[in-house]
């Protein structure tokens, strides 16, 4: 191997150590895939909200993860376009009943990276069940909500009519009682 293609190679290997470092300290699950879509490596909350070891993720291809799990076609297409079209996949929804984890909602994000001559892809995955139900829940409360405001105000609008025509009754007595009052003043005048 010659010099050049020597630090090309360290000078990839270096990039790939930092994009791996830069990886494990994220919060977010986070793939790195090489341009063939198989899994180079994987962070560490990967490994943890997934239930799955590097043994069974690395060197693997993403549709072949826990039992075919990731084989989902939409993804699938959008991914492969990531590499060839530098296309970015931006908030991509996954709802998928996991083997190990059970039903969940994740967030995905990808992009090509460059690393030398090589190209992967950073594949970002944020579980966003706990927000996706908190949006249901919200909704719900928001239905419910709207719902008893409706029936007050349908109260409040009755009590209104009760009001009006009570006070319609008494303006009408008071009414008829001056009138009362003026013809008794007149009889007791004649």
């Amino acid at each position: 191997m010659n010099t050049h293609n020597l630090k090309s190679k360290e000078s990839q290997d270096l990039a790939l150590h930092y994009m791996k470092t830069l990886v494990e300290v994220a919060r977010e699950s986070f793939l790195i895939l090489d341009s063939g879509l198989r899994v180079v490596s994987a962070n560490p909350t990967f490994y943890e909200n997934f239930k799955v070891s590097p043994e069974k993720t690395e060197n693997i291809f993403l549709y072949e993860l826990g039992n075919g799990q990731w084989n989902i076609p939409a993804l699938k297409s959008l991914l492969e376009e990531v590499l060839p079209q530098k296309k970015v996949v931006k908030d991509y929804e996954v709802k998928h009943e996991f083997q190990k984890i059970g039903q969940k909602t994740i967030l995905l994000n990808a992009r090509q990276i460059d690393i030398g001559a090589a190209h992967m892809i950073v594949l970002a995955m944020e579980d966003i069940t706990a927000r996706k139900e908190l949006e249901v829940q919200l909704a719900t409360y928001t239905t419910e909500l709207e719902l008893k405001v409706a029936e007050r105000t349908a109260e409040i609008a009755d009590r209104i009519k009760d009001l009006e025509s009570l006070n319609k009754a008494m303006v009408g007595r008071e009414l008829r009682m001056i009138e009362l009052k003026k013809e008794l003043a007149t009889y007791q005048a004649n």
